[in-house]
């Protein structure tokens, strides 16, 4: 049971002080070795002893993802012998930034991975298939294997891509989870279906869902997650995490959002003045890690647009959950007077099942305002579908984007493009 950490069963209250107590740590721990922070705290007047609450950090300014490309050797707050890993950010969002991990970096990324996959469902003795990349400098992928061997799990570390081989695995080894994109999912049904493969009685129970979301903002299923369960009956578990947290909130087996791990991560919900927002609404995350040595952020801006829900969930977690991002705040399109993010884009292209694959680019045209061209391959006879799927961008999100088919054997290049670790649907060249 030492999966299931007990201040995630305390009161609110409790969380609170304990939290108080581990952000004094770290305070002074930055203080101490981070040069970024030292500066910081220097130029804006900041005694850490003033900073006694959770609400004093509101004295303290925001960390952005600027500062990281900008200073990322600043940051740092040991030295290079002292680091046993490096991994790099996945550079959605401009140039990617370097992360080290020293050996306690680890033990807490295979600590916070544990309890994680522990909340969906998963057990010592559980085999696990791993359809993600563990080299590449991807931070992810290591962190699953290392959670999974600290709470006793098996796993096949398959890699991603080639449903061939992946079905290979899960019929040998018989994994009871895997570990993937959601989306390739339907890929690995549709090469199941096309070779007669017994894919429902694989003995497959649930897969934790990376890079895409699965979920709407009321916890039903998104499309692109019943386009999967209508063909096989799986269970999907929805998991957000990044990089620069290195703590992912996992859904439990209740799926009302990812629950916060109180003791690796303090979480603010920002709005754009940089005030907390009301409950119920959506703002940008913004973490303070607990527990990091190599590089701790103090209130880092994710850029990821979010809403926390708070009501007990009935696993008897106390935290805080998580819903599914809203998008990204980089990400926004104003586009003829209505505001998009990609993910309500991507939501409405997953409903076409004649879609082989697509990509969403945002240009600035000649008068500065955002374009959308939606670039798709597809079989179906093209003058009908390109209004077909027109009409429902109308529909749904009130705008009609420009629509350009392009063969699969070149669109598929650039959307799985090998240097990439997640399929790249959406490009912005603003």
């Amino acid at each position: 049971m030492e999966f299931h950490p007990l201040i995630e069963k305390a009161g609110i209250q409790e969380i609170k002080i304990f939290q108080e107590e581990k952000l004094h740590e770290l305070l002074a721990y930055l203080e101490a070795h981070s040069p970024f922070y030292q500066k910081l705290f220097k130029e804006n007047n900041i005694t850490i002893e003033d900073i006694r609450t959770l609400e004093d950090l509101q004295k303290i300014p925001t960390t952005t993802k600027n500062d990281l490309q900008q200073y990322n050797h600043d940051f740092f707050c040991i030295t290079p012998d002292k680091i046993v890993d490096y991994s790099t950010t996945s550079g959605t969002l401009g140039d990617p930034v370097t992360f080290g991990l020293s050996d306690s970096d680890l033990e807490r990324l295979a600590y916070n991975e544990a309890i994680s996959f522990a909340c969906a469902g998963i057990q010592k003795g559980d085999v696990v298939q791993m359809i993600t990349t563990i080299d590449k400098r991807f931070m992810a992928g290591l962190a699953y294997f290392l959670g999974l061997r600290k709470m006793g799990a098996s796993v096949v570390r398959m890699g991603p891509g080639i449903p061939e081989l992946q079905w290979d695995s899960i019929f040998r080894y018989k994994p009871r989870y895997l570990i993937t994109v959601p989306s390739f999912l339907l890929k690995m049904i549709d090469y199941a279906e096309k070779h007669g493969l017994d894919y429902k009685n694989s003995g497959v129970y649930g897969a934790v869902c990376i890079g895409e979301s699965i979920k709407n903002q009321d916890f039903t299923d998104n499309i692109l997650s019943q386009k999967i369960k209508e063909k096989w009956d799986i269970k999907l578990f929805s998991t957000y995490a990044s990089t620069e947290m290195s703590t992912a909130f996992t859904e439990c087996e209740f799926q009302i959002g990812g629950h916060h791990h109180p003791e690796l991560i303090i979480t603010e919900i920002l709005d754009d003045d940089g005030n907390p927002v009301k409950e119920g609404e959506s703002g940008e995350l913004t973490i303070t890690t607990l527990g990091v040595e190599a590089i701790p952020l103090l209130r880092f801006k994710t850029g990821d647009l979010v809403k926390a829900h708070y009501e007990p969930c009935q696993c008897g977690r106390n935290t805080m959950r998580l819903g599914p991002v809203v998008g990204r705040k980089q990400q926004m399109i104003k586009y003829k007077g209505t505001t998009l993010y990609p993910p309500a884009m991507n939501d409405i292209l997953n409903d076409f099942n004649n879609i082989l694959c697509y990509q969403i680019v945002i240009q600035a045209n000649e008068i500065g305002l955002d374009e959308i061209i939606i670039k798709l391959s597809t079989e179906a006879d093209h003058e009908g579908f390109v209004n077909e799927v027109r009409d429902h961008f109308r529909a749904k999100l009130r705008v009609s984007p420009k629509i350009e088919i392009i063969d699969f054997d070149i669109l598929s290049k650039a959307v799985f493009n090998p240097n990439s670790r997640k399929p790249i649907n959406f490009i912005d060249l603003r």
